[in-house]
């Protein structure tokens, strides 16, 4: 899982050089460095798991590799803390920016001035519910809703021929955030055809 998680991040710090390179919207790349390696401003949702911890490892070591000059940004999961590393890599007019956003709503303020100041974003692992896809170059992760069908699907063949109510605590990760709401989506969409499942308590 992280030999693949790193691939797909390597394989984003790369997209990132090439946007850049190209100058991301019409060549007018804003801020390369004075030795022309490119500025990426990364915004990381947290360090709240080991997961989390290696995916910004993978980030580091894959923008080393590509010559890419990392400007890091730790949110702590809260979505304010994001916001204002977004401006402020604007502000230092790094070449492109990306980050995993801690919630899916509120970003269309922000990513509207990253875009008028034409500096390329890319989402990474979770997304964004902007109807503007515009915002944003490209997004790199999982499809979640598909994660939580085959959530669903396990359940109801290992529950499959028993008899009684099967009652569900469902734990969604971060309230909000893309992973949380899909999952939730997909898993719901597959279990809701047996009236035996019951989520009792979600958070």
């Amino acid at each position: 899982m992280l030999k693949r998680l790193s691939a797909v991040v390597a394989g984003g710090v790369l997209l990132a050089a090439a946007l850049a390179a190209c100058g991301g919207d019409g060549g007018n790349s804003p801020g390369a460095a004075d030795d022309g390696k490119i500025i990426m401003g990364f915004s990381q949702v947290g360090a709240e798991s080991g997961w989390r911890t290696a995916n910004t490892k993978s980030v580091q070591e894959a923008a080393t590799a590509a010559g890419i000059e990392l400007k890091f940004s730790d949110a702590q999961q809260k979505q304010e803390n994001q916001i204002k590393a977004i401006r402020n890599f604007i502000a230092q007019k790094v070449d492109i920016i990306a980050f995993s956003p801690v919630v899916e709503s509120g970003w269309d303020t922000v990513l509207k001035e990253a875009k008028d100041a034409k500096i390329p974003v890319i989402l990474t692992d979770r997304a964004v519910d902007s109807k503007d896809t515009s915002l944003y170059k490209t997004f790199l992760g999982s499809d979640f809703v598909v994660e939580g069908k085959k959530a669903g699907e396990w359940l109801v063949k290992e529950y499959q021929g028993k008899a009684g109510e099967v009652n569900i605590v469902e734990l969604q990760g971060t309230t909000g955030s893309a992973p949380a709401n899909d999952r939730k989506e997909g898993f719901a969409d597959v279990i809701k055809a047996d009236p035996r499942f019951k989520v009792i308590a979600s958070q």
